[in-house]
C-alpha cells in the first residue's frame, strides 16, 4: 500500500525543510509539496521531524561473553532498536571457538532469522589469523557482503589479538576494502591491573575504572592507528571514551589517516562515578571501556561537533542486574561487561545534543545514520532521506518530555542506565521499508520481517568541518 508522510519537516545530514514523502515498494518515490497518490494511507506529520531511521553499528545480540550471553536476544533488541529509533543495526559474529568462519556467519544467521523485526548486517569478528583463515576471509566477505572486520586488543581470554594479527586484519581490510574495527585498550596491562588490585583486596565495581584507566586506550588507540597507516588500511575505532584517544584520532586525520571514531551515549552523560554507587549498584555501570572522569565529555562532545569522531554505536551488550552482573559480587572482574543502550542511543543524542545546542540538527542526523551507513557500505540505501532510498523514516516528536526508566523501556532487562534522566524528544512511529514497526508508540511489526543486508564497500567521502576539536 502507498502511504504518503504530510506535513512534517525533514531532517537529513545536509538539509532541513518541509515536505511530503511518497512511499511505494518499500522505496522513497517523491519528495516534493502537496504530494497525492490514488489510494495512498496519508500519515499526519504536523509538528514533528522526519528523519531517516537510525543506523547502529555497535550491537551485540544473543551474545556469549563472559560465562553468560547477553540478555537481550534479536526480538528483543530488534524491538527496543524500533523504539528508540533505529532502523538498522551491524551486529558483530564472533569467530572465537568455531572452526571456520563460515560456521560463524551461519550461527549469527541463525540467531536473527525469525526474530529480527528491522534490517541488519554483520561484523566479522576475528582473533587469530593462520593461514586457512586468511584464505576464507575475502571468500566469506563477498559471498556475505560483509565490509567490516572486529578486532580486539582486550580480553585476553575471550578475544584478544595478538599485534600481528591485528596488522594481518589491517592488510587483508586493505585487500579487501573492508574497514577494520578495533577495541582499542592494552588488554595485557590492564590483566596485569586487574591482578594488583585483586591481591591487594580491591573487589569494588570501582576499581573495573581503576584498572582501565584512559592512558591504555589512548595508547591502544595510537598503536592501531600507527599499525592502520603502515597498511595503508582504513581504521575504525570503536566506542572512544576518553581525551588520550581522541587527541590520536584528530592528530591521525591531521595527517590525512584514515581513521574514523565512534562514541557512545554513556561516555557522553555519565562519569566514573556511577561505579562507586553503594550496594553493588555500581555493578550496573561496567563495561569496557569503562566510564570516565567527568571532564572527558567535553572533549568527545568537541570532536563529535568538529566531525573528528563520525558515529554513535549503541554498544548493546545488556545483562540483567538480578543474576548476571551478581556473578561479580566479590570480584569486579567476574562482571559482565556491557550495558543496555540500543533503545535510547537516538533519544538521548537529540535531547543532550540538538536540544541542548552542542550540536545542529544535520550533525544529529549524520552522526547517528548518515555517517554509519556510508563507512560501511549501504549509503545510500541507508541513511538518508532521498528519492530511492529504502523508506526507513522515524517520525519524531520533538516536544515531548519524558523520564527514561527500565519501567518503561522494551529491552530484555531488569535496569536501565540512563534511569531518571528526563529527555525532550521521542520517536513517535517508525517505518523499515515503508512499514510501520512502531505506530504511535505501539509496536506493531512482525517478527522475521528485518532482512539482512549484504553491503559493498565504498569510499567514504567526508566534509571539511569548521569547527576544531582542542587538543589540548
Amino acid at each position: 500500500m502507498k502511504k504518503i508522510i504530510k506535513g512534517g519537516t525533514i531532517a537529513t545530514a545536509t538539509d532541513l525543510f518541509k515536505a511530503d514523502i511518497l512511499i511505494e515498494d518499500e522505496k522513497i518515490t517523491q519528495i516534493g509539496l502537496n504530494l497525492s497518490a490514488k489510494d495512498a494511507e496519508i500519515i499526519d506529520a504536523s509538528g514533528k521531524y522526519v528523519f531517516p531511521g537510525g543506523v547502529d553499528p555497535h550491537t551485540h545480540l544473543d551474545m556469549p561473553f563472559n560465562n553468560t550471553v547477553t540478555d537481550d536476544n534479536w526480538e528483543t533488541g530488534t524491538i527496543a532498536a524500533a523504539f528508540g529509533g533505529t532502523t538498522t543495526i551491524l551486529d558483530f559474529c564472533l569467530t572465537a571457538g568455531e572452526k571456520n568462519l563460515a560456521d560463524a556467519v551461519k550461527k549469527w544467521h541463525e540467531k536473527a532469522a525469525d526474530k529480527a523485526v528491522i534490517d541488519y548486517g554483520f561484523h566479522l569478528m576475528v582473533s587469530e589469523l593462520d593461514d586457512a583463515t586468511l584464505k576464507e576471509l575475502p571468500i566469506i566477505l563477498e559471498k556475505e557482503g560483509i565490509t567490516s572486520i572486529k578486532v580486539f586488543l582486550a580480553y585476553a581470554k575471550e578475544f584478544q589479538a595478538t599485534d600481528r594479527t591485528l596488522f594481518q586484519a589491517f592488510k587483508a581490510g586493505k585487500q579487501n576494502n573492508a574497514v577494520i574495527m578495533v577495541h582499542c585498550e592494552n588488554g595485557s596491562v590492564i590483566d596485569e591491573l586487574v591482578n594488583e588490585a585483586k591481591a591487594s583486596g580491591h573487589t569494588d565495581p570501582i576499581y573495573h575504572a581503576l584498572t582501565r584507566p584512559p592512558e591504555l586506550e589512548g595508547e591502544a588507540t595510537k598503536r592501531a592507528i600507527e599499525l592502520a597507516h603502515i597498511a595503508d588500511a582504513k581504521l575504525y575505532v570503536v566506542h572512544v571514551t576518553c581525551k588520550e584517544a581522541v587527541d590520536e584520532i584528530i592528530k591521525a586525520r591531521e595527517k590525512g589517516y584514515k581513521v574514523f571514531g565512534e562514541t557512545c551515549p554513556p561516555y557522553l552523560t555519565l562519569d566514573q562515578t556511577e561505579l562507586e554507587r553503594p550496594n553493588f549498584e555500581g555493578a550496573k555501570y561496567v563495561w569496557s571501556p569503562p566510564l570516565r572522569p567527568k571532564g572527558h565529555q567535553e572533549h568527545l562532545w568537541n570532536a563529535l561537533k568538529a566531525k573528528q569522531l563520525q558515529t554513535i554505536g549503541s554498544d548493546q551488550c545488556s545483562f540483567n542486574f538480578n543474576g548476571k552482573k551478581q556473578l561479580g559480587r566479590d570480584d569486579f572482574s567476574k562482571i559482565p561487561n556491557g550495558g543496555p543502550f540500543i533503545e535510547d542511543r537516538f533519544s538521548v543524542l537529540y535531547s543532550e545534543g540538538v536540544h541542548k545546542g552542542r550540536i545542529t540538527i544535520n550533525e544529529f542526523v549524520e552522526s547517528i545514520s548518515t555517517n554509519a551507513a556510508k563507512i560501511f557500505g549501504l549509503f545510500p540505501q541507508k541513511g538518508t532521506i532521498a528519492i530511492g532510498s529504502d523508506a526507513d523514516i522515524v517520525i519524531f516528536d520533538p516536544t515531548i518530555e519524558r523520564e527514561i526508566s527500565a519501567k518503561t523501556h522494551h529491552m530484555n532487562v531488569d535496569y536501565s542506565a540512563f534511569e531518571g534522566m528526563k529527555v525532550t524528544g521521542e520517536p513517535v512511529s517508525v517505518l523499515s521499508r515503508g512499514k510501520f514497526v512502531i505506530k504511535d508508540k505501539t509496536f506493531v511489526g512482525q517478527l522475521g520481517s528485518g532482512k539482512y543486508l549484504k553491503r559493498t564497500s565504498s569510499p567514504f567521502t567526508e566534509k571539511k568541518s569548521k569547527a576544531v576539536a582542542s587538543t589540548k
